[in-house]
Formats: C-alpha cells, sequence, structure tokens
C-alpha cells in the first residue's frame, strides 16, 4: 500500500472533486491548503470527526482567500477520520456548509514476526 509518510500537502483548488481519499502512516502531518473559491465563499473551519486518529490544528485564513490547517496523525494506532471543511459567503447569516471532505486513513506499518 502506498501512504504518506513524514510530512505531505494536499491542496484543494476549484473545480476539484469534493471528496477525496488519502492514506498516511502513523504519526504523518498533513499541510492542507484550500485555494480561494470562485463562489464567493470563505473558508471558515476545518473538523475531525476522529481527533484520536487525526488533529486538525493551525487554521489560517489569509485575505486573499486561501486557508492552511495542519493535520496530525496518530502515532502509533491506525483508523480513518473524516476530516470536513466548511465555507459559506461572509455576508450571509447562518452556518457554513462542508464544501470538502478528505477522508485520512492512517495505516500502521505492517510488522513480520
Amino acid at each position: 500500500m502506498n501512504c504518506a509518510a513524514g510530512h505531505t500537502e494536499v491542496t484543494v483548488s476549484p473545480g476539484d472533486a469534493v471528496v477525496r481519499r488519502l492514506c498516511v502512516r502513523p504519526g504523518t502531518v498533513v499541510s492542507l491548503v484550500l485555494r480561494p473559491r470562485p463562489d464567493d465563499k470563505r473558508w471558515t473551519a476545518v473538523r475531525s470527526s476522529a481527533p484520536a486518529f487525526v488533529l486538525a490544528s493551525g487554521w489560517r485564513a489569509d485575505t486573499d482567500g486561501t486557508a492552511h490547517a495542519s493535520l496530525r496523525c496518530a502515532g502509533a494506532r491506525g483508523g480513518e477520520a473524516e476530516v470536513t471543511a466548511s465555507a459559506k459567503a461572509p455576508d450571509v447569516a447562518g452556518a457554513a456548509r462542508v464544501a470538502f471532505t478528505l477522508r485520512v486513513s492512517v495505516v500502521p506499518y505492517t510488522t513480520q514476526g
């Protein structure tokens, strides 16, 4: 299985699929870059469905509309998490909606006994 290890970057640009899968090894740090949206919506937040496996931190939104988050994957065990990125227009009331989902699988190295 070809899984990222150490550090990797995932960039989401306008027109990309709204759901993506990523396989990583334990302890991997993923830099998530969300490019500006063409529909005037701004990225508002990133959340993990399972922070024990993938912890989202370091949220930053730039003035040009690009957003960044750091995803720290579990250090010792495997599991799965859905990382969702929300977006909304800045001048519209109501909750932001999920605009991108990254399905992260943390896959431990195999051990031979």
